[in-house]
């Protein structure tokens, strides 16, 4: 369900699929607009009509906005394709740049605005956040991040680890968020017990993606459209027919859209 918060601000349109939670945001001087749904299989055929459904819902055409933001990855190879095919197809016809944003730190920020829920405030997490989301294949994406002067800091880059050999990079953190910590509890229960704050679960990822994307416009992170590409720490040598098939119609309706 999409939901409406008062926010006055550029208007942004930001897409994200690299989980099984498909999550959209548009942030407009009128308030800002949330969609998550099931991902998957399901975002192919979704991002680009529900895009234009927020777009409409706020009263806007896709020439009024500003920028368009993607989940640049790392996360799910079709999930990433599709999001950097739509945004691209989008931005192109539109004449738009867009704003990459690391699907990682969505994960921290969720964290950060549990947090701040959770205490009853604007509390502004301090000490490094480790994001632990499950890669599949038994191993397990992870980066770190620092909150300073209102915005995230990247310390520990993405990266692919196995559960062994993130538990012994990790030492002792001080806090840790997403999916792994759920999927690889067993190996990870030492880390999660010793941390001082843990969110193994997300709460709204459209929240969390319209934040950074507020951020990453703020810091100027505009690329041109041609540049929209996803962020892989796993390679995968090549596309199915049935990939790029899917991903060559997600452009043509993104550029029809337009």
């Amino acid at each position: 369900m999409a939901q409406s918060y008062t926010s006055p601000m550029t208007v942004l349109l930001a897409l994200d699929s690299s989980t099984e939670t498909m999550a959209l945001s548009l942030s407009s001087p009128a308030g800002t607009w949330l969609f998550e749904a099931e991902g998957g299989p399901q975002a192919s055929s979704q991002l680009v009509p529900q895009a234009l459904d927020l777009l409409a819902q706020a009263g806007l055409k896709l020439a009024d906005v500003d920028a368009i933001a993607y989940g640049r990855g790392p996360g799910a190879f079709t999930g990433l394709r599709a999001a950097c095919a739509v945004v691209q197809g989008l931005a192109f016809g539109a004449g738009k740049p867009v704003l990459p944003i690391d699907s990682l730190m969505l994960v921290a920020e969720d964290a950060r605005l549990q947090l701040q829920q959770q205490v009853g405030g604007a509390f502004e997490f301090e000490g490094l956040m480790w994001v632990a989301m499950d890669a599949r294949m038994g191993e397990i994406y992870a980066a770190a991040y620092r909150w300073e002067e209102g915005a995230w800091q990247l310390v520990h880059a993405p990266a692919l680890y196995s559960p062994e050999a993130l538990m012994a990079f990790w030492g002792q953190p001080g806090a840790l968020c997403g999916s792994a910590l759920s999927v690889f509890a067993e190996a990870l229960a030492p880390a999660v017990q010793a941390a001082r704050h843990c969110w193994p679960r997300h709460q709204s990822r459209a929240a969390a993606l319209a934040a950074l994307t507020t951020q990453a416009w703020a810091q100027g992170d505009l690329l041109d459209a041609a540049q929209a590409m996803p962020l892989y720490v796993r390679d995968k040598v090549a596309q199915t027919t049935a990939e790029r098939l899917a991903l060559r119609e997600q452009q043509q309706q993104a550029s029809t859209a337009s």
